[in-house]
């Protein structure tokens, strides 16, 4: 490989290509499940350079792992470890090209991590609603790589939905200037949300245009106590009926989430006192701060007045609404210290939730006596992240090795029967895609498997993930 490392070198230069050294950084997951060896890392400034590099890699035969900020959850972007596997690094493509305020648009690279997307449209006093806990690390293009969702999609909808255009550059070096501003646009085939959510294997997003909104003149925040998940689903229905387009966002967490935040995160205060569900709701009006406040008060009131809020806490602040947030969001990183557990990423029609949440919460408990289940996310979007960690004395690495296997079966077996997906947006990369050929319709896998050959025969892009 001497010789593609050498051409690779002459087209980027020595500040575009990783090779020998140390590329831990590029090598393991964020979860620490994956560990592999790069080739190399290509580290392309400009989309003529990344067509540059697939020419090459179609042309020597290497295959190519697209990253982006690295902090998926199921080893989408971990290059496996026979040292074959070029990770092509799109970090030095961050620019925001362009905002279009006429046409409420803004288009940026793949590289610009998320929170400078939100920080430029919010300069130019607009709103790019989407958000997740990893907003300061995670990239643009891997937002939509992975279609990603977080916390805002009840109103603004996904990363899919988000995006107007996409530049992409194919397997063969090709360059797809799909980069348009139109909200109508039906000329054939949709091959932006062809790329959208393909996790790599079919093309390397390079930039995308995406929409913007008016930024909202007042947000609101508050926690709610709930008795039941089945309360909280309750209130999520009235805080539609209330609210309507100004619900912007409804979280759930359970008290074992909770317990573990105050246990690992003690730094962090908790408004509520422990309840079995708290949710975290998020009003936006972009009319008027007082008809915000009234219908957001008047929300909560009702809630207890039907008895399904015990308790409640209204942000007074932008400080007291960070912090709400910054309660919910700190879940995984509570869980991260707190050692390897078994994530599921499900979604499920809010209607099913309940009863999916009862029957596997005591399925769980018969399984295994003091399994502890970190139950949280959008219940807006009905996406829930199911998280299940080892009894209290039991090490992390020999629970997931005796029992990962049979508690996904029977948290997916559950899911198919509902009607779910096992994977609502952290995508499948290769934790799952074993789980997915067994689960997905044949047909589809068969469809997808086609467009696969044809956009990219060799195998070469993302070799091993999703398909």
């Amino acid at each position: 490989m001497t010789a593609f490392l050498d051409a690779l070198r002459a087209q980027l230069g020595d500040a575009g290509l990783l090779a020998g050294g140390d590329l831990s950084a590029y090598e393991g997951d964020w979860r620490k499940r994956y560990a592999g060896k790069a080739l190399g890392v290509a580290r392309p400034a400009s989309t003529e350079e990344v067509a540059a590099v697939m020419r090459l890699c179609h042309a020597h035969r290497v295959p190519v792992v697209p990253q982006g900020g690295n902090t998926g959850l199921v080893g989408g972007s971990t290059p496996d470890d026979s040292g074959s596997q070029l990770v092509l690094s799109l970090s030095r493509m961050k620019r925001v090209r362009g905002i279009d305020a006429a046409n409420a648009s803004l288009t940026a690279e793949a590289g610009c991590v998320l929170a400078e997307v939100q920080a430029a449209a919010a300069q130019a006093g607009m709103l790019f609603p989407l958000s997740l806990a990893a907003e300061g690390s995670c990239t643009l293009g891997g937002n939509l790589a992975t279609n990603a969702g977080g916390t805002q999609v009840l109103r603004y909808g996904n990363a899919r939905e988000l995006c107007l255009g996409l530049e992409v550059v194919t397997a063969t070096g090709e360059v797809w200037q799909g980069l348009s501003g139109l909200r109508k646009d039906n000329t054939g085939y949709d091959l932006r949300d062809l790329f959208i959510g393909s996790e790599g294997t079919l093309g390397i997003i390079t930039a995308a245009t995406m929409k913007l909104y008016p930024s909202p003149k007042e947000r609101l925040t508050a926690l709610a106590a709930c008795a039941s998940m089945d309360d909280a689903v309750r209130l999520l229905g009235l805080a539609r009926e209330r609210a309507g387009d100004a619900l912007t966002g409804f979280e759930v967490m359970n008290r074992a989430a909770l317990a573990l935040v105050a246990r690992e995160l003690p730094q962090l205060a908790q408004p509520l006192p422990g309840a079995e569900w708290t949710a975290l709701l998020e009003l936006s009006d972009a009319e008027s701060a007082e008809h915000a406040h009234a219908v957001f008060e008047g929300l909560l009131e009702a809630g207890v007045e039907r008895g399904c809020v015990q308790d409640a806490a209204i942000a007074q602040n932008i400080q007291q609404a960070k912090a709400f947030w910054h309660l919910r969001e700190s879940i995984p990183l509570a869980q991260a210290q707190a050692g390897l557990n078994i994530k599921h990423d499900i979604s499920l029609p809010v209607s099913a939730i309940s009863g999916f949440v009862a029957e596997m919460d005591a399925a769980l408990a018969a399984y295994l006596p003091g399994i502890e289940v970190i139950d949280f996310g959008h219940l807006g979007d009905g996406n829930l992240h199911y998280n299940v960690q080892a009894p209290a004395g039991v090490p992390a690495a020999e629970f997931l090795a005796a029992h990962e296997a049979a508690i996904n079966e029977l948290v997916y077996d559950a899911v198919q029967q509902r009607g779910g997906s096992i994977s609502a947006e952290h995508g499948i990369g290769r934790l799952k895609r074993e789980e997915l050929s067994r689960r997905k319709d044949p047909t589809a896998l068969a469809l997808m498997r086609s467009i696969k050959r044809a956009l990219d025969p060799l195998d070469l892009l993302n070799p091993g993930r999703l398909v």
